[in-house]
């Protein structure tokens, strides 16, 4: 069985951590309906009692020890407050009751981080290795403990494709980018010579984003640029996958 496993029409995996079974989710983004308001004034209604309960139906559904958050697990830059805090802490105690939980910091988690730190576990923005498996939030260069990993997961991306019909009709679908790591790319990004990384020759795993309302990178679209600073030279024959597990085949010509 690989070390992680997408999960049938979700946006989330299981990862073989050894002595540990993880449900692994990225951009998760609470209190987006705030920032929503307040930013741009939209008002939605809150989808945080449907969010918390994917993710537990999910931790339920495949007996994890462990939730892993791949970064932005909050939406709002700097201290939550309001809407969000509220949300964020009912999310993480809900979780924290049932399994033990790891945030990977994103972009979005500087002061999110700080409020969680007591129930969660929090890594820094260079990532964490945890078994055969190396997690970062894929703002920033992963460290070379990640790296060294097998496989290597990370989210920030929030990869979709846009499909078009024979009569030029479209629709827009979250997806998985798979594929291998470039070396040199990596060892010039973190400054360092290629012979001295501990490499495996891993595969990396970017995940959609399990917010449905935080919009997404068109990965196959031309003109639409990467969010990580390691894609897309870092990624060596890249292929999308739709949620249900359809594969398309290298993402850049779908």
């Amino acid at each position: 069985m690989p070390t992680v496993e997408p999960l049938p029409r979700q946006p989330a995996a299981v990862a073989d951590l050894g002595h540990e079974r993880a449900l692994v989710v990225a951009d998760v983004h609470v209190g987006i309906e705030a920032a929503l308001r307040y930013e741009r004034g939209v008002e939605l209604p809150s989808d945080a009692d449907s969010r918390r309960e994917r993710l537990l139906s999910l931790l339920a559904e495949t007996g994890a020890d462990r939730l892993v958050v791949l970064g932005d697990l909050g939406h709002r830059i700097g201290d939550p407050k309001g809407d969000e805090l509220a949300e964020l802490n009912t999310l993480v105690d809900a979780v924290t009751d049932r399994v033990a939980m790891t945030l990977v910091t994103g972009n979005h988690d500087a002061g999110l981080a700080d409020v969680v730190a007591a129930r969660v576990d929090v890594t820094p923005g260079s990532g964490v290795r945890l078994g055969d498996v190396g997690f970062a939030h894929g703002h920033t260069w992963p460290s070379e403990a990640v790296l060294s990993a097998p496989t290597v997961c990370t989210g920030h991306e929030h990869p979709t494709v846009r499909l078009t019909d024979a009569v030029g009709g479209s629709r827009t679908e979250k997806a998985w980018l798979r594929g291998s790591l470039a070396r040199d790319v990596f060892a010039e990004g973190l400054g360092v010579d290629a012979a001295d990384l501990d490499w495996h020759d891993p595969d990396l795993v970017v995940f959609p984003a399990f917010n449905d309302r935080s919009g997404g990178t068109y990965v196959n679209v031309e003109g639409q640029g990467f969010l990580s600073p390691f894609l897309p030279e870092g990624l060596v024959d890249g292929e999308a996958y739709l949620l249900d597990g359809t594969r398309l085949g290298d993402y850049r010509r779908v």
